[in-house]
């Protein structure tokens, strides 16, 4: 179901842009502007990139994955809500990642700001977050509606929708900056 609205999303119309910058798509829409280009990241060595515009530190690897120096290896992991949110404080309490144990679950606006609109399966910079797969991630914000469901993005397509707190997907962290 959500596969089929986010497709629904994709077929609309778009505004024809010519801006260059630097995006890795496996596939793209040339009549879009970048919207995650390199010039709004600061990469660093740890496997972490910082997002000038918003201050936010990701991981850049999903979870699951591990930073090799140069690329996101091995395979991204699925979780429930729950389990996301307990995999989130099991890597804090467990001595965090690249220095750090503040990690959280993105809100589902923070987690939207990384899609790539330029790109589709995946829907984000590559040069950035390398070896994401083309799936849904969860974000921390529950769905007001319905206390059984919760919002994701995916990062097939660029949709935000929500889904119950059962269904297994992805995680990708952050943290605030210092």
């Amino acid at each position: 179901m959500k596969m089929l609205a986010c497709a629904a999303l994709l077929s609309l119309g778009c505004l024809a842009l010519s801006v260059q910058a630097e995006v890795q798509c496996s596939n793209q829409n040339d009549r879009l502007a970048p919207t995650t280009p390199m010039s709004e990241f600061a990469l660093h060595e740890d496997g972490t990139t910082t997002h000038v515009t918003t201050g936010l530190v990701w991981m850049r690897c999903s979870l699951g994955q591990t930073w090799n120096g140069t690329t996101c290896t091995g395979s991204a992991s699925t979780y429930t809500w729950q389990q996301a949110l307990q995999a989130v404080a099991d890597l804090n309490s467990g001595g965090g990642f690249a220095g750090h144990t503040d990690w959280r679950l993105p809100n589902k606006n923070e987690l939207n700001s990384i899609v790539e609109r330029k790109c589709y399966e995946p829907a984000i910079n590559g040069a950035i977050f390398p070896a994401t797969p083309a799936d849904w991630y969860w974000s921390s914000s529950p769905y007001a509606d319905d206390a059984t469901g919760a919002w994701n993005v995916s990062f097939n397509g660029g949709c935000v929708l929500a889904s119950p707190k059962t269904e297994l997907d992805r995680v990708r962290l952050v943290r605030e900056g210092r």
